[in-house]
């Protein structure tokens, strides 16, 4: 009895731990430690390269091996950085090395994309006349991004859907902060532009 309650503490004290003592505990070979990082971070990968691929099984596949190289790598990682940014440099090179072996260009198939996006922020909560009009919204502007060039998409989606600081950005994109200001804000203002043109249309 006391060893299962020591036991539970101890699961409950890596669950609640901060990604830095995580990482620690990871490169330790404590094997909670690895599924916790992995139960926080694995859905804001998979959330990524759907946004940026389209495809649900594509996106999957991406995610599942940037997690994997994430913990191979683990060893290098500075733990006094966030890990979501460094995550999610590792989602990008993938989806760029999937575009470059089945040579697709960038923004094919992201309707379904669109599709898994407004469920997944839906609230089932709210109002259903108020949830409907916000999820005919994000049709919209999903229909819109997608339209972008890959560069500016995916500087919105990781500015406006996974709220990165331009630091943050920055660092995915292996581009200076000014860079990632002045490219957010033509990108949004493509975007409104195309925003636009489709409610007149």
């Amino acid at each position: 009895m006391v060893e299962s309650q020591g036991l539970a503490a101890l699961a409950g004290d890596v669950a609640g731990g901060s990604d830095q003592e995580l990482v620690d505990q990871a490169r330790a070979g404590r094997r909670e430690a690895r599924e916790t990082l992995a139960r926080r971070h694995r859905q804001a990968a998979y959330l990524l390269a759907l946004q940026m691929l389209g495809n649900r099984d594509d996106a999957m596949d991406v995610a599942q091996d940037a997690m994997l190289r994430f913990f191979t790598s683990l060893g290098s990682f500075d733990r006094e950085r966030r890990i979501q940014p460094w995550l999610f440099a590792i989602v990008r090179n993938q989806v760029r090395d999937l575009w470059r072996r089945r040579q697709r260009r960038p923004g094919e198939r992201l309707g379904e994309a669109g599709e898994a996006l407004t469920r997944h922020l839906v609230d089932p909560t709210a109002n259903p006349e108020a949830d409907l009009r916000r999820s005919e919204l994000r049709h919209r502007v999903w229909r819109a991004l997608a339209e972008l060039p890959a560069a500016k998409r995916e500087i919105v989606v990781l500015r406006d859907f996974h709220d990165l600081s331009y630091s943050d950005i920055a660092q995915v994109l292996d581009i200076p902060i000014g860079t990632v200001m002045s490219r957010l804000h033509g990108a949004r203002r493509q975007l409104r532009a195309r925003l636009g043109g489709e409610r007149h249309a």
